[in-house]
Order: structure tokens, then sequence, then C-alpha cells
């Protein structure tokens, strides 16, 4: 004898805009090189999504320097298409939700805009399962391997970048990494080298040019850098550049990162085709959510690729902990004030927590710095 599932209904859907300053103007090799201005801000788009039964998920996708706007707009125009939905149909809804907004595409802001509705949904049916989202989607480890990037821009002097390393290596973080190229790459060299030297051999450093190389100089500079024994050198060349990427990874003994600038799973499956990167590091923000990233990771552990989730550590660890080959998940500490709650970080690893779901809740900070709200249904 057979029953009926057990359905649930969307019953409404919270959208809010919320600013989050940061300290400080951050800048790296794109600011040096006078492409971005500093970066004083972070544009976070969060959901929340309740159900008649009484269950609720949250989630969110965020812009730097442009596109925070974007997204909420964008959000808004489709939300009103969730109510009423089954929760669970979190696949058939993130179609549903691209084909309402078609005209405007399947990657950028419009899919980075159904990325918070998409985590919200997975936050959700994992709280109903009274899981962890790892948990949920198959955890292959209960932490992961994890380094910091907020305490390594060129905004601060090589002194300060090493007093940051020290300080983040005693919180229980087991990596650095510090950005590179600016105009002139020997200075790049001067402070890896200081870098290295400060932290000593054993402890894991990478270095992130941000896109700001050509061929030839990434080619020279990245052979230079490899006497220093990093685990990456991550976006030596334009993102778009699968080739130049191709032949960095053919030629280099150090392991060539990128992905994180891509807005799709199309994007992405450029670098695989090419075997473009050692290492993938996709943000699923970006690229459309919890849904998408998982068919990205699956075309990643085919190719058998190493994985390194760009920001927004509170979702990544959960996929990089469901990830079958052992991943790296990016520290940033900026996002603190937004949750009431900590991931742990200790030994070098940042460790999954036992609360259902993505085990974040709202905090009144992050309430105070939204600028706007809409809920439907």
């Amino acid at each position: 004898m057979t029953t009926a599932a057990v359905l649930d209904r969307i019953t409404s859907v919270t959208l809010s805009s919320v600013t989050l300053p940061l300290p400080a103007g951050i800048s790296d090799a794109k600011v040096l090189t006078g492409r971005q201005r500093p970066m004083t801000e972070v544009a976070f788009l969060f959901a929340e999504i309740t159900t008649a039964a009484g269950l609720d998920g949250i989630g969110f996708s965020y812009a730097k320097r442009a596109g925070g706007p974007a997204q909420f707009a964008h959000a808004r125009e489709v939300a009103p298409d969730l109510i009423g939905e089954d929760p669970s149909d979190i696949g058939r809804l993130w179609t549903k939700l691209v084909w309402a907004g078609a005209s405007v595409g399947r990657s950028g802001a419009a899919t980075q805009a159904l990325a918070a509705v998409d985590v919200a949904l997975w936050d959700l049916k994992a709280k109903r399962a009274g899981l962890p989202l790892a948990k949920l989607l198959g955890a292959h480890r209960d932490s992961v391997r994890c380094y910091n990037t907020s305490g390594g821009f060129l905004h601060e002097p090589v002194e300060q970048v090493r007093d940051n390393a020290t300080r983040t290596l005693e919180s229980g973080v087991g990596g650095i990494k510090i950005k590179v190229g600016q105009p002139d790459w020997r200075e790049d060299l001067r402070r890896v080298a200081a870098v290295r030297a400060h932290i000593g051999d054993d402890v894991p450093l990478m270095v992130d040019a941000n896109q700001q190389w050509d061929r030839s100089t990434a080619m020279r500079v990245s052979q230079a850098l490899e006497e220093f024994g990093l685990v990456w050198i991550e976006e030596p060349l334009d993102a778009y550049d699968a080739e130049g990427h191709a032949d960095l990874a053919r030629t280099l003994t150090t392991a060539v990162a990128s992905g994180e600038m891509l807005s799709s799973v199309a994007e992405h499956y450029e670098l695989i085709r090419h075997r473009a990167v050692d290492i993938l590091q996709p943000d699923a923000p970006r690229i459309g959510g919890i849904t998408q990233f998982l068919k990205l990771a699956t075309l990643a552990d085919h190719a058998n690729l190493q994985l390194a989730p760009h920001f927004a550590m509170e979702i990544h660890v959960h996929l990089a902990a469901a990830y079958p080959h052992e991943p790296w998940v990016e520290h940033f500490d900026w996002l603190y004030p937004l949750f009431d709650e900590r991931l742990e970080t200790s030994g070098g690893r940042m460790h999954l927590s036992a609360r259902p779901g993505l085990g974040i809740t709202l905090s009144e900070q992050a309430r105070a710095w939204t600028v706007d709200t809409v809920t439907v249904g």
C-alpha cells in the first residue's frame, strides 16, 4: 500500500537588501591597476522562506561594488512564482524562476538573484530533515581545510600582512593567501618572500593575482614564484582565458586555480574542458545557488579536479564537506556581523556545526543594515 507524499507549500518569501560596511577600503590588484575603486561595502541579498507547515529557510547572495540593487530587483519580480509551491521541489523551482526571467539570461545578476532563494530552499530542506546541510547532501568529512584571504590585501604594508598571518594561524586557520598582481611584479615577489619567510615553509601559502597579468607576465612571474612552494597561483589571467590558463597549467609545477568570477556552470565547463585549472573555485551565490553548484561539483569530480570554493564560507563549508576530494574553504571574517553564529576553526580546519541547515540566523545588526525589503505571499 502506498501513501501520498507529505507535501508542504511556500506561504511567503521575504527579500532583504543589506549593505555591509567594511572597516577600511579594500584594495587588490584591480585597484592598483586602475580598473576598480577600493571596496568599502558589500551588498547582500537575503531570502527568507516560510511554509504552511511552519518551516523556514534562509539563503543569501551578494555583490561587490555594483549589482546589489539589480539582484534585489530581479528577485522581487520572480519571487511571487514561488507562492503555493512545494519547497522540496528545488530543481524544478530553479528552472521555473530561470524561465520567469529568461529574457535576461541564465548567468550574472539574474541567476545570482535566484541563488539566494535556492540556498534558502536547501536550508529549509535540511532543517526539515533535522540535519546540517552537508549531512543532507552526504558528507565525506566533518571538517575541511581552510585558508584566510582577508588579511592579505594590497592596501596593507607587508609588515601588517605578516602580523595578520600570525593572528590567523593562531586562530586555527590552516593557510594564508595574499594578493599579488601589482604594476611592478618584482614587488610581488618581495612580498611573497617576506610572508613565506615569516610563516615558515610548512604553512600552506597561496597567491591571487585577480586576473591582472597578461600571458607573458603570468608565465614569467608564475615561474619565479615556483621557489616559494605555493599551494596554488590564483587567477593569473583573465577569468575567461581558458587557453592561457591551460598553457600555464601544463607548464607550472605549482597548481593553477580560477573560477570565482564565472557566473554559470557553462562558463566553468570551459575551464574543465580545456584542462585550464588544477583547482576549480566556484562561488555558489555567483553561479545560481546550491543546485547549480552540485551540477558543477559532479563535473569537477569527473575531471579529478581539486575544489576551493570562493568566499561565503557559511555556505561553502557544507558543499566542500560533501565533495569527494579533499577541498579547501576560504575563510573571510567580513561576514561575522551578519550572523549570530560562528564557524569553528582549529587545527587548520573549519568544522561543521551540529545545527540543522546552514546553521545561521540573521543578526540584529544585519537587520539594522537593511536598506530595502519586501515580502510576497
